[in-house]
């Protein structure tokens, strides 16, 4: 594949996400609180969540160091903070998940799909057809803005996280309204964290593929915050009404 294939290619990919928000604004997916039997068979959700978040945690990592012939120095920087993540996502969150309500296949196999190919477009993007940043890079301003923005979108996914877990143990049977840390502004502080993460990422990038990964992380979870904020708002008559979904006094 040549340069130009490359970047047209992710233009493209970029360009569908837009288009699957709107989906997910109007078509929840059918999994968590709002799962639907409709969907067809699901397995049980730590087992689910494992299988779906596993090609996130190695397919990035194979394939950039499978791809980059250097291996510069940064790039172990980069694959770190993704493992930081991910190694969470993919083997710790899954442990720690209270829920019974299983995950739809189809819902698992998407998921697949979806971290394959953003692992694969980060792989490639970041050493085949791009170039992870030289080291100069750290001494720039913008990177560690970018550094500060992962780390502390990466503390405040997992403390939102934390508050959930805490609230299941309290009411096993069921759901009650969240009032700590960012929970008191937004209804989903959780995403909000997760997409802070990856924008950061991607400043540190400095890529067009990091930027596709955000964007897509975005298209994603900002329909489901607002799909959760509306559950929330139908569930408790007395959730507050000053509560945002997602972006603090703003949505």
């Amino acid at each position: 594949m040549t340069q130009a294939y490359w970047n047209w290619g992710l233009a493209a990919w970029m360009a569908m996400a837009p288009v699957i928000a709107l989906v997910l604004m109007r078509i929840s997916a059918p999994y968590g609180r709002h799962a639907n039997a409709k969907v067809g068979p699901g397995l049980p959700p730590r087992l689910g969540w494992f299988l779906m978040e596993l090609p996130a945690l190695l397919t990035f990592p194979i394939v950039a160091t499978v791809a980059s012939g250097e291996r510069p120095p940064l790039l172990w920087m980069l694959l770190g903070l993704w493992a930081l993540h991910y190694g969470n996502r993919a083997l710790i969150y899954p442990l720690r998940l209270r829920s019974k309500t299983p995950l739809p296949v189809l819902i698992l196999a998407l998921g697949v799909i979806f971290n394959a190919i953003n692992g694969t477009i980060l792989g490639l993007g970041l050493t085949r057809f791009g170039g992870v940043p030289q080291v100069a890079w750290l001494a720039h301003p913008l990177c560690w803005v970018g550094l500060a923005m992962f780390l502390g979108g990466y503390l405040l996914n997992l403390h939102a996280d934390a508050v959930l877990r805490r609230m299941r143990r309290a009411n096993p049977t069921g759901y009650a309204i969240p009032r700590e840390g960012a929970f008191r502004w937004v209804s989903s502080p959780n995403y909000l964290g997760e997409m802070i993460e990856w924008f950061g990422f991607a400043l540190v990038t400095f890529s067009l593929a990091g930027l596709a990964f955000a964007v897509w992380t975005a298209a994603n979870l900002l329909p489901r915050a607002l799909t959760h904020h509306q559950w929330y708002l139908r569930t408790f008559p007395d959730y507050p009404r000053d509560r945002k979904a997602v972006l603090p006094f703003l949505l």
